[in-house]
């Protein structure tokens, strides 16, 4: 069960760092620009993103995470939250790595970010996690391109070819 997910996982990690590189040769007024985008800034949408994964990887591991404003600013600085995009990447592979078999049959109940204490099936929430971190980085990828900065190739296919071309 764990192999598809698992493979998510390390895609996962490999477009981040790809992500990431890009985004570091910018300065630092570049990435904290308001570009419009629904987190304002590329800087934005990366601390929401790390955000949004810390509260759905303490859920799956059977934890509560407290309510917050999903366009909080966890790192100011970059390096900090480069470092930390790392270390969640890493949490993130180890998990799915060992996915026990039966998660995608499990319910997962939860207080959401308004307050709501609900209940969704894993086979919804998995591929919700997946797909959020896909969609804001796409948003990344459009802000390098109006920061005048070649976007990084993100194709799935292409990070997880073993000898890139």
């Amino acid at each position: 069960m764990s192999g598809i997910w698992a493979q998510y996982a390390l895609y996962n990690r490999l477009a981040n760092e790809t992500l990431y590189e890009a985004c570091a040769t910018l300065s630092d007024e570049a990435r904290r620009r308001d570009l419009g985008a629904f987190f304002g800034s590329v800087h934005g949408t990366l601390n929401h993103l790390l955000l949004g994964d810390r509260i759905w990887m303490t859920r799956f591991e059977g934890g509560s995470h407290p309510s917050t404003d999903l366009g909080a600013i966890l790192f100011e600085a970059f390096d900090a939250l480069r470092a930390a995009r790392a270390t969640m990447d890493r949490r993130i592979e180890a998990f799915f790595v060992a996915l026990p078999a039966d998660f995608a049959e499990r319910d997962l109940r939860y207080v959401n970010n308004s307050g709501f204490d609900t209940t969704d099936p894993a086979s919804v929430i998995l591929p919700h996690f997946f797909n959020h971190q896909t969609h804001h980085r796409a948003q990344v990828h459009t802000m390098l391109s109006q920061l005048g900065q070649d976007p990084p190739v993100l194709d799935l296919h292409r990070v997880l070819r073993p000898n890139p071309a």
